[in-house]
């Protein structure tokens, strides 16, 4: 399997893969090398974004929406941004690898209740091994996510034992949004302004909180 991050995206020799990536040989072994044997640089705060259509996943438009707010909040020197979802879990700096810049797939328009309880317990197993691996290379955890990715997310922290410090959005602002928003899906989007303004609200009070964090900012 080729690991080198510096892999172009669009590569001749590569398959493009379809159908739940998380299913896929190529997805456990890259997952097992990031596991086994890929060295996870040490930093204040790991953030953890979902996965996205567009790859690579920096290229995002939701992606480039969350990333300037924590610059904003945090210095780069401060924080690694880890992508987890459907893709499994990979460092950020890893996008461009294979698979994870060479499959298409939205988890949200399954319908297949068998193939969606597959997915929770293979991404709550992928986050779990992921948060063990570095329990002790971050000081904070931070995630923003919701539906099935925020599940798999809360039971992988349950079951590594390692705690996220800080989730977003918050329960009451999900709700508000199932409750009040006309949306293409039941949470809605993590790019709505609502969601958006909690989790830059969040990110400053997080920092405010936490003298040590407060020294870059």
């Amino acid at each position: 399997m080729e690991t080198s991050p510096s892999e172009p995206l669009k590569d001749p020799d590569k398959p493009f893969l379809t159908g739940p990536p998380f299913y896929l040989k190529e997805f456990e072994q890259s997952y097992r090398y990031i596991i086994d044997e890929y060295e996870v640089q040490p930093k204040d705060i790991a953030i953890f974004m979902p996965c996205a259509v567009r790859k690579p996943y920096s290229t995002s438009p939701s992606h480039q929406l969350i990333r300037m707010i924590i610059s904003q909040v945090f210095d780069e020197s401060q924080y690694h941004i880890v992508i987890f979802g459907t893709c499994g879990i990979v460092p950020s700096e890893l996008e461009t690898m294979y698979p994870y810049a060479h499959y298409k797939y939205m988890l949200g328009k399954c319908n297949d209740d068998k193939v969606k309880d597959d997915f929770l317990k293979i991404e709550t197993d992928r986050v779990a091994g992921y948060l063990e691996k570095t329990r002790h290379v971050y000081n904070y955890r931070i995630a923003y996510c919701i539906g099935l990715f925020r599940e798999a997310l809360i039971r992988g922290s349950e079951k590594s034992g390692v705690k996220i410090d800080l989730l977003l959005p918050t329960k009451d602002m999900i709700n508000r949004v199932i409750e009040e928003e006309e949306c293409r899906f039941q949470e809605g989007s993590l790019s709505m302004d609502e969601y958006l303004g909690e989790f830059c609200d969040g990110l400053i009070r997080f920092r405010n909180a936490h003298s040590d964090l407060m020294k870059d900012a």
